[in-house]
């Protein structure tokens, strides 16, 4: 049998595309759900689907920036061959985004074996949940909002796509959240915080669910599951998209904060009641 029924998957898929890229950590919210379903969250399988499903949330990215992706892409192709390209925005971008990935992939295939084991626990979720609020409303405080996207360096890709690795590590950081917060320290404003997260979470994420692939299938999550999920989080996460992208253009992100708190706090109690296993 395998280790998710289509049901959980779609609830799971549901999930995953309403949190993938609000700063709410959806890799936290997955695995609560799963604990919640009595679905072990440290099952390779499981952490495959997880990873597997996230696809169909970028996929969601990928339609819905279709236009500006495919000026980046075009003028990186075209600065490949014509040097007077190299000089436009859209061409240092795209390097700077390959680029940006590069330390979390590193990081993401050496500490596999924590990430997959005892980073997994809830107990991580819930404290990284917390933690994670507190950086972002110092975040949102501290950033002067005044830079757009046209704005954005090298230094600031650099600095944003490495703030991924938190992510990854302490699952319930929200790497949404870590690489919004980020860049509203560098003063970048929010849309453009929101938008360069997305942009920087394309590659990771593609490559993150193109890896655990095989492991979700060969480990005990068969191919019916694994394609609910991934088309749910795809039809969910456009929708999302679109309201997150309208609600930062006029609001803080201080009813995220509150949110992740009282989520982090719930999950404690219900680790410390026994309803939930770690």
């Amino acid at each position: 049998m395998s280790a998710i029924s289509v049901g959980q998957a779609a609830v799971l898929g549901v999930v995953e595309g309403v949190t993938e890229f609000l700063p709410v950590s959806s890799t936290g919210h997955l695995k609560i759900t799963e604990g919640l379903m009595h679905i072990p969250v440290d099952d390779q399988s499981v952490v495959g689907f997880s990873a597997v499903i996230q696809v169909g949330a970028i996929a969601a990215v990928l339609v819905y920036f279709f236009k500006d992706i495919k000026r980046i892409v075009s003028a990186w192709f075209r600065g490949l061959t014509h040097k007077e390209e190299r000089y436009h925005h859209d061409y240092k971008f795209a390097w700077w985004v390959i680029y940006a990935t590069i330390p979390i992939v590193l990081v993401g295939l050496a500490a596999k074996p924590l990430i997959d084991g005892p980073l997994a626990s809830l107990w991580v979720v819930a404290g990284s949940l917390i933690v994670g609020s507190g950086v972002m409303w110092c975040a949102d405080q501290m950033g002067r909002h005044k830079r757009g996207e046209d704005d954005t360096s090298f230094k600031d890709a650099m600095l944003v796509g490495c703030s991924q690795i938190l992510a990854l590590l302490f699952p319930g950081f929200s790497r949404s959240g870590a690489t919004m917060s980020t860049a509203l320290i560098l003063d970048l404003d929010r849309v453009a915080a929101t938008r360069l997260s997305f942009f920087l979470g394309i590659p990771a994420l593609t490559g993150a669910g193109i890896y655990e692939l095989k492991d979700a299938l060969g480990a005990g999550v068969g191919a019916a599951p694994l394609a609910v999920g991934t088309i749910v989080s795809f039809v969910v996460a456009y929708a999302s998209i679109a309201w997150l992208l309208k609600f930062v253009a006029k609001h803080s992100f201080n009813a995220f904060v509150l949110y992740r708190i009282v989520i982090g706090l719930a999950v404690f109690g219900l680790l410390a009641t026994g309803t939930v296993n770690a």
